[in-house]
């Protein structure tokens, strides 16, 4: 690709949508001819819908794309025209298509000063216009100098913002369509997902390390959001998450650019400006624009100089942990492991710093760390992946059993690990504690089975202890997993109790049907209270749930000995539901 960094999205977010699909057109039609790489320039001739040829150049520099981006057709419209657009699909998907030209300096290199004088001036008389640029350069060398100038030179962003301000403005123009009444909490947010996912391909350039592209993203979403806001904020749409969002971007931006002294100060203004002017909070962005990475507390830490103090010197703000991740996420995309390790251990980042440990293969240091270090059971959880992912079993089962007695929401997950490691190490022992654990938290009969089978002679101990949380019905246990075990251990008058009340027909049913030989007068009794409440209650389109009902009502009177009841019930049903059609010819199909 002789344009770095050009991709699909970038295109995308410099196009309108009808340019696109043209460009499309023209690029698979072969209308782009004549492409040329010359240095850090690509230019090609492009044949429009009447045969007009332009011509497109395309500048660049290691950063991509620059603002001298030009067509020679009279486009004027958001974003690339459609011949520029054509010619960027040639040089990203047919790279080997574009010949490599001689460059101007190439080209100049071939003549003499006295030719190079005769070719501006013919270039002058072909272009009036030249004669004014020829002017500016000229006096600005005179009186700067060649060192100033140099001076002056700075990387453009290949993004142009006005793509992003003009979708953020459609997306509170379609907002303006949800009133008051029409907006509420059971309501699709029409803002929020759509900024977020804006956000999102300005994170996509921080997290590739191009900091500056994301400035111009961020910079052009969030004035869009400042000045259409207050007219969002009168139907109820709230800021916080976008304002969030934002935060953690620019955050993140800001730190992987290269900003100079003046660049920081203007953040610093806008940033400022729209705290007092919107109701929003960049403390964290104005934060980290402060220190930036040469704040001197930081620079002690990345050189390793740990006094147990951390960055801040008195109490931390709310975001520091946030500042700290953002930070570490950045330190690990520019592969400095060391300062990485560093920072995390200052500032209690204990996950991180024991899963960089064993990322980079000091396997023993992360165990022997994590004894001592580990908080919770999701910074066990989160080492176990990388130890058990590369192979140290034996070690991924130490830091298991650590982490089920530490505090935290990842117990289930840890306690699986556990069970999976130790059956393929062979350890019953632990592979039957890690199953139980399992059970206690979301019991299966498959686990229950998996106990049985791992207990030996200790299951009637076990199984008593695992069946004593089932006598309660105010337990968080699902109810079809107390079900399936019940019924696996014919406990039927429990399996009753448990769904007596049940508005879950489908465990009702099952529960049923093992209690039909057990104690058939609850099904009839139970059975039929549910058809007749459905049949009183009119409600036909449950009709066909009344007839199944009474078919375990009719299987139980039988069951019981009792047909002659049966038939005197169902005559019962055929007199007060006679008139319901729909009933009546489910019931003659099934129950007469």
């Amino acid at each position: 690709m002789p344009i770095p960094k050009l991709s699909e999205t970038i295109i995308k977010n410099n196009s309108s949508e009808r340019s696109l699909n043209r460009a499309e057109d023209y690029y698979l039609g072969g209308n782009v001819t004549n492409a040329v790489l010359r240095g850090n320039m690509v230019q090609a001739t492009v044949y429009g819908s009447q045969s007009q040829a332009y011509s497109v150049s395309l500048p660049f520099n290691p950063a991509g794309l620059t603002y001298g981006v030009c067509c020679t057709c009279p486009y004027d419209g958001d974003g690339w025209c459609k011949h520029i657009i054509a010619t960027l699909f040639l040089c990203l998907r047919e790279p080997e298509s574009i010949e490599h030209g001689e460059t101007v300096q190439d080209l100049l290199c071939r003549i003499n000063e006295a030719q190079i004088y005769e070719l501006i001036e013919h270039l002058v008389d072909k272009e009036p216009s030249l004669i004014s640029t020829i002017a500016e350069y000229v006096n600005s060398n005179a009186l700067s100098g060649p060192a100033n100038q140099l001076s002056k030179i700075h990387r453009q962003s290949a993004i142009d913002p006005a793509p992003f301000r003009r979708q953020v403005r459609e997306i509170f123009r379609k907002a303006e369509d949800y009133s008051e009444y029409e907006y509420g909490y059971d309501e699709e947010d029409p803002i929020t997902e759509e900024i977020l996912e804006l956000i999102q391909q300005a994170q996509e350039f921080s997290e590739h390390g191009d900091g500056k592209n994301a400035l111009v993203i961020l910079e052009a979403i969030t004035a869009g959001c400042v000045d259409n806001w207050d007219d969002a904020a009168e139907y109820g749409f709230e800021s916080d998450e976008i304002t969030n969002a934002l935060d953690e971007a620019w955050t993140a931006a800001i730190l992987t650019a290269e900003l100079t002294a003046e660049e920081e100060i203007d953040f610093q203004v806008i940033l400022e400006g729209w705290n007092d002017e919107w109701d929003c909070d960049f403390s964290m962005t104005l934060e980290a624009l402060r220190q930036g990475w040469d704040y001197p507390p930081l620079q002690q830490i990345l050189e390793g100089n740990l006094t147990g103090q951390g960055i801040w010197a008195d109490d931390a703000p709310d975001y520091a942990y946030e500042l700290s991740m953002t930070r570490l996420q950045i330190l690990d995309r520019q592969n400095r492991d060391k300062e990485y390790l560093y920072l995390a251990q200052a500032e209690g980042c204990t996950q991180q710093y024991l899963t960089m440990l064993a990322r980079l293969g000091r396997i023993e240091e992360a165990v022997k760390a994590a004894t001592t270090e580990m908080k919770s059971v999701e910074e066990a959880f989160a080492l176990v992946q990388i130890l058990q992912e590369d192979g140290y079993s034996e070690e991924a089962l130490k830091i298991c059993q650590a982490g089920l007695n530490l505090p935290g929401n990842s117990t289930y997950k840890l306690a699986v690990c556990m069970s999976e490691i130790a059956d393929e190490l062979g350890d019953n022992e632990i592979a039957l504690n890690a199953k139980i654990i399992i059970f206690e938290i979301e019991p299966s009969l498959t686990d229950y089975l998996l106990i049985q089978k791992l207990s030996g002679d200790r299951w009637s101990t076990l199984k008593a202890d695992l069946l004593a949380n089932f006598t309660s019905e105010e337990d968080d246990i699902d109810t079809e997993a107390k079900v399936d075990i019940l019924l696996h251990e014919g406990l039927i008058e429990e399996a009753i109790a448990l769904v007596d009340t049940s508005y879950e027909s489908q465990l009702v049913h099952r529960v049923m049907m093992a209690a039909i030989p057990h104690s058939p007068d609850w099904v009839i009794v139970n059975a039929c209270e549910r058809a007749e409440s459905i049949l009183n209650q009119m409600k036909s389109a449950q009709y066909d749930s009344a007839i199944k009902w009474l078919e375990k009502a009719r299987a139980a009177y039988i069951q019981a000995g009792r047909n002659v009841e049966w038939s005197a019930y169902r005559d019962r049903l055929m007199e007060l539901h006679g008139r319901k059609r729909k009933f009546m010819g489910l019931f003659k199909n099934s129950l007469d």
